[in-house]
Order: structure tokens, then sequence, then C-alpha cells
């Protein structure tokens, strides 16, 4: 068993030298893993679903399978983050009843309360933590499959106890209020027209304005945003049961070669090449 839980938690440290010339701007992330991002250095401003926030060195992040989330650059200064990726059976297998681990994760609305409101003592005892995590998962040394999971845990449980603080609060705001409600709009009608012009004549908003404003916000497009919305909606009647013509159509694409072409873009495999990895 503790072979399995080692090889399921990934664990790396990236650096990247001049950022907004090195990393590609136009891609969200969507994946069905469980991921704990630590932001280290840099200039970012991070983007989940309808929310943004400024980082600080030693925030944390926590997104669950489905959210959408990317970086944006506010400067050219050296990023460092350190991530955690693993699925939902590891916290399972090291949850009990009474404490389940997946709390930080399930006791919050989708897309929201994604930063850890932590001290600052908390942070540096998290980033101490990470690094040690990092390399235990480098090196291989013996009882280093022991030393990995005990950090692991000890940071799950750390996270939980944070984020189960009722007295904090769990800032967040989007830059560009007049994108929320066309967010909440499209999120709600993912199966409708979504085309620039009805959702400028529906919100009474220029195209070009509002591609501006999405743009600002989040580094990417709206097309770009509204196809990766799709296609997380598209996974979820997949797993479902529903055939991959009938989710194409439900998540609102209209010629499913487009579908087809797009949720492999996304997810790197065909709608039943996915099917197979997810529940194999």
């Amino acid at each position: 068993m503790l072979d399995i839980l080692n090889k399921e938690i990934t664990c790396i440290k990236n650096i990247t030298v001049n950022p907004v010339e090195n990393v590609k701007m136009d891609d969200f992330h969507l994946h069905d893993e469980f991921e704990i991002y630590m932001f280290l250095s840099g200039g970012v401003r991070y983007f989940i679903e309808k929310n943004s926030y400024d980082l600080v060195p030693g925030d944390i992040l926590l997104m669950r399978p489905g959210e959408i989330h990317k970086p944006t650059f506010t400067s050219n200064e050296v990023y460092e983050r350190i991530i955690i990726n693993f699925p939902e059976n590891v916290l399972r297998m090291l949850s009990t009843e009474e404490n389940e681990l997946s709390f930080c994760y399930y006791s919050r609305p989708h897309g929201e309360k994604n930063r850890l409101n932590s001290t600052d003592d908390e942070k540096y005892e998290m980033i101490s933590l990470f690094e040690k995590l990092t390399m235990a998962d480098s090196y291989r040394q013996m009882w280093n499959i022991q030393l990995k999971l005990s950090v692991f845990l000890e940071i799950m449980v750390r996270i939980n106890r944070i984020f189960s603080d009722e007295t904090r609060s769990t800032p967040s705001h989007l830059h560009n209020r007049n994108l929320i409600p066309i967010l909440e709009y499209i999120d709600q009608n993912l199966d409708k027209d979504l085309s620039l012009r009805s959702l400028q004549n529906k919100f009474y908003i220029s195209g070009s304005y509002l591609c501006q404003l999405f743009k600002q916000t989040t580094g990417s497009t709206l097309h770009e945003y509204i196809i990766y919305k799709r296609v997380s909606r598209a996974k979820q009647l997949l797993l479902s049961g529903e055939s991959s013509y009938n989710a194409s159509l439900k998540s609102g694409f209209s010629d499913y070669s487009n579908f087809f072409r797009s949720f492999k873009k996304v997810t790197g495999y065909s709608p039943r090449e996915y099917l197979k990895q997810i529940t194999k």
C-alpha cells in the first residue's frame, strides 16, 4: 500500500526565469487530480473559476478536480512554486470517518475559498514542510517512502486545521467586477449559445471590450475559457454514463468533430481513451 501511495503523490518544485516570455499564457489548467500549490516567488495573480488572487510568498492554493485555474504574471521576476498532485483515493486511504482529509476541498463552493488564509508563522512552517517533501521525493534513500508520506500527511492535517478555523476570512476578488455575472451566466448556460454576439446582446456590453476585460484579468481569451468549461462539463457527463455524442451536445458543442478536437487538446485523450484512463 505504501508503494502505491508513494507513486500517486507527485511533488515538483518549478523555477521559471522571465516567465512573461517563457510561460505559455493562453492555456488554462484543468485536471482530474487534487492539487496543492505553494507560491514561493514572482509577481503572480492567480485566476480560479470566478475569482483571482494576488499572491504573496507562502500562499497556498487548493484546487480540486474540475476547477479551472491559471497564473497571470504581473512582473517578470523569477517565478517559483511547489506543486503537489494526487488522486482522491490517496485522501480516502489516509482518512478516518471523523477526520476526512478531503474536508478542505469539499467543504466550500466550487471555485471559491481556494486560498488558505495562513499567518506568517504558518507560512514559514508550511514552506519548510513543502521543501522537505520535495527533497524526500527527489532523493532515493532508505525509508524515504515513509518520510514522504509522513510529511504529506502533516501537510494535509495542517491545511485542514487552518481551513476549518471559522474565525479566519478567505478574501478573494475579481479585478473586473463586471465579469462576475457574465462568468456566472456562462457556467449556468454551457449548452446554450455563448457566442460573443450573444453575450454582448445579453449584457449590453461591447464584444471587444468584454474580450479586453477578460484578457486583462486572466491572460487568456474568453473563447478559450468557454472551451475549457465545456470540456469540464463533458468529462462529468461521460463519467455519469452519457455517450460521447450526448456529452458533446449537452456541454454546448454543436459539432462533434469540434468537440473531439477540443476534448483531445484539453485532456490529451479522445473521449473513449479518457474513460479508459480515468476508470482503470
